[in-house]
């Protein structure tokens, strides 16, 4: 699962520090104006772009795996310098296997039914409400009490 879905979700980016400016991607690689992404990140550090057109998102701080995974662009914006604890990051594999089993279109959990009866097949799962707002069971659902411990209110003025 992507980690910028995870966070979204929580409504938390964990962040550190904040660096606000004029931020270039060249080949994959991400600079600012007056010095080089090293001065503000260090190397496995996840790090949030805000303000792109195109690389919005969380990433890691390893050129290896951003490499092919930003677009060159120039962008008046910031980077979010992150704190994501382990046990977020270990559960986030837990979603993707969640995803890879249940997550289909097909799937029973993600039906917005709680029981369908038809030509001599039927099924019931257990009712619940549903973070994702379709009344299936997203990952959403089936991950929130585990995900509670790091959610933050959202406040809408």
């Amino acid at each position: 699962m992507a980690l910028s879905e995870i966070c979204r979700e929580l409504n938390n980016y964990f962040d550190l520090h904040r660096h606000f400016g004029k931020f270039n991607v060249v080949d994959s690689t991400l600079t600012y104006e007056g010095g080089v992404m090293s001065d503000l990140l260090q190397e496995g550090q996840y790090f949030r772009i805000v303000g792109s057109v195109f690389n919005d998102g969380v990433y890691v701080f390893n050129s290896s795996q951003i490499e092919g995974l930003l677009h060159d662009e120039s962008f008046d914006g910031a980077v979010w310098a992150m704190a994501i604890p382990p046990d977020l990051i270990a559960l986030s594999a837990e979603i993707d296997a969640w995803q890879a089993k249940y997550g289909g279109v097909d799937s029973q959990a993600m039906s917005p039914y709680n029981s369908e009866s038809f030509g001599g097949y039927s099924y019931s799962k257990s009712a619940g409400g549903s973070s994702n707002g379709n009344g299936g069971g997203g990952w959403q659902s089936a991950f929130g009490s585990r995900l509670n411990k790091w959610r933050k209110i959202r406040c809408h003025y």
